[in-house]
């Protein structure tokens, strides 16, 4: 068994590492006589069909059998208010050093005894979909959350006979298994915009005040990724995929950018069946340290519906969908206006078998990973030799926020933001991941590459034109002599490309390039400055500072 669920009588001690005060006030009140276990996905199906306001749309999901749904079973929807995103401020760590934990731990206390009068219901899935990663988490949540519970339950792996199988063979790590206590319908009076307690290092957290099914998915993804962390793997907010050639060598490539940035988009694209092509997963994975070989942790994807129009053939692999319209079609059947019309961020859970050549464990090593940032000052694509430029450039990962993230009112969405390896969820210093992708360039021989998806020096750039680098690169289209000196630093080179050629020469180029690394630089200072006992290592500060002075 993987993680740890029952525990001896001489476990049950104070000492015991797998528990703690906010562990224990969290798992205890999954055991209330309030709270209902959903043995199977088709259970929970049904009773998200009767939740009062979800839409039984006349879209048939396909596959139920391999999900474990009822036969004849529809696409459901369900619509929520203001609220569209992920709230990250609402986001407490315990073993935070600015947080108060006692503080913390009594609030929890008091928001789950608030909710003892509703009915709850609780399931268990599994995170991770390999025997060597594979970890047993346990969600409960009110009865009138019904349709989140089965969006979460087909999100990850259903705890059913297949899944104890792959449990039954797994990897034991030395953790307790996680639980999650989500409840929206109970405000702290303390955290009127929502209040979350994350306890990483013991594998639990409740979030009190918020829907969003994107707290939950990226809650538990947190606690997983932090697990994976302490126990020899490398946490990749990102996407996966391998190209298999008979001729040569395969190539395993990783996308690393936030929601919008063109991951999934460029994990999913197949090039008309033109390559052998394996998708692992665009948006969670693990990566082993050990063997290099990585894991999916998800079966399915968290997509937005605006992407796939109506009629796209993507929209027929949906389950439950989020913030989206519903209208009738010629026929008087209900269907979805897929386009973001009534609001922002519409979602959806898609099944896994959207991807025809889905895997969920990849044995080859990474071969080369891709930092996709929206970053003017940068060409379409740089390559980075120098492991600690590589690695600096990921915690440095430039990009802009998106609708899928509740920011504060009036938030310019085209504000250039740092965040490090793309990977706003993490648990842990971010010391900690500098280390883990710094490992993929010098003990895995990893190829580094800079993708800009948004705009260089104010010309767009098109999908179109990230794809074509992306396929060059796997076929081997791109030569070494291809790549030119991206001025005079050292292990930097770039793709000459038609009409975004690269003008080092320039002074107004030069002047935008060195203010975007001071940005970089700047925020470096400022993290070691909030952050005194965890600092980054300091060779990411003087790499940054050798390119300011040769811009200088």
């Amino acid at each position: 068994m993987s993680t740890q669920e029952r525990y001896s009588h001489d476990e049950l001690r104070k000492a015991n590492k797998k528990f703690s005060r906010v562990r224990s006030t969290i798992e205890s009140a999954f055991y209330g006589n309030n709270v209902h276990e959903v043995t199977s996905v088709a259970e929970a199906y049904n009773l998200a069909k009767k939740q009062p306001g979800v839409i039984e749309t006349d879209l048939p999901i396909l596959h139920t059998k391999e999900l474990g749904l009822p036969q004849g079973a529809k696409q459901l929807v369900y619509n929520h208010g203001k609220i569209l995103g992920r709230t990250a401020s609402a986001r407490h760590f315990v073993d935070d050093p600015k947080e108060d934990p006692e503080a913390l731990a009594g609030n929890l206390r008091e928001d789950i005894y608030k909710g003892h009068d509703q009915k709850f219901l609780k399931a268990t899935v599994l995170v991770g979909l390999d025997p060597s990663f594979t970890v047993k988490a346990h969600i409960m949540m009110p009865e009138d959350q019904a349709f989140n519970l089965l969006s979460y339950i087909l999100n990850f792996h259903f705890f059913d006979e297949e899944a104890e199988k792959i449990y039954k063979k797994s990897k034991l790590y030395d953790e307790g298994d996680i639980y999650f206590y989500f409840d929206p319908n109970t405000q702290d009076e303390d955290y009127p915009k929502g209040f979350g307690v994350f306890d990483a290092p013991h594998n639990c957290a409740a979030v009190f005040g918020l829907r969003y099914f994107g707290e939950l998915k990226k809650g538990t993804l947190t606690l997983a990724w932090a697990m994976a962390h302490r126990n020899g793997y490398t946490a990749c907010h990102g996407g996966e995929k391998s190209f298999h050639f008979k001729d040569k060598d395969d190539k395993v490539f990783a996308f690393y950018g936030l929601s919008g940035s063109g991951k999934s988009t460029l994990t999913h694209e197949m090039y008309d069946g033109k390559y052998d092509i394996t998708v692992l997963h665009d948006d969670a994975f693990i990566i082993s340290r050990e063997d290099g070989s990585s894991v999916a942790l998800e079966p399915s994807y968290f997509d937005k519906t605006h992407d796939y129009p109506a009629g796209h053939h993507e929209t027929k692999y949906y389950t439950t969908i989020m913030n989206c319209a519903v209208t009738q079609d010629e026929d008087g059947k209900k269907v979805i206006v897929t386009e973001d019309l009534r609001n922002n961020n519409g979602r959806v859970i898609k099944t896994r078998y959207t991807s025809p050549h889905r895997v969920d464990y990849e044995s080859a090593p990474i071969t080369a990973l891709f930092w996709i940032m929206k970053d003017g000052s940068l060409p379409p694509i740089l390559k980075v030799d120098d492991p600690v430029l590589a690695t600096t450039m990921g915690l440095t990962l430039a990009t802009k926020r998106t609708s899928a993230e509740n920011l504060p009112k009036g938030f310019d969405m085209n504000t250039l933001v740092i965040e490090p390896f793309a990977d706003p969820f993490r648990a842990y210093p971010v010391s900690g991941d500098y280390s883990d992708f710094k490992e993929l360039f010098t003990k895995r021989g990893a190829s580094c590459y800079i993708l800009n998806t948004d705009a260089f020096m104010g010309k767009d750039i098109p999908k179109e034109v990230t794809k074509k680098l992306v396929e060059d690169l796997a076929n081997g289209s791109i030569k070494d002599s291809d790549w030119k000196p991206f001025g005079n630093f050292k292990g930097v080179s770039y793709l000459p490309i038609e009409d975004y050629e690269v003008h080092l020469d320039d002074p107004e180029y030069q002047k935008t390039l060195a203010k975007r690394m001071q940005d970089r630089l700047d925020w470096l200072n400022k993290y070691d400055e909030e952050h005194p006992t965890q600092p980054i290592q300091a060779e990411a500060k003087e790499t940054l500072e050798g390119i300011i002075k040769e811009l200088s």
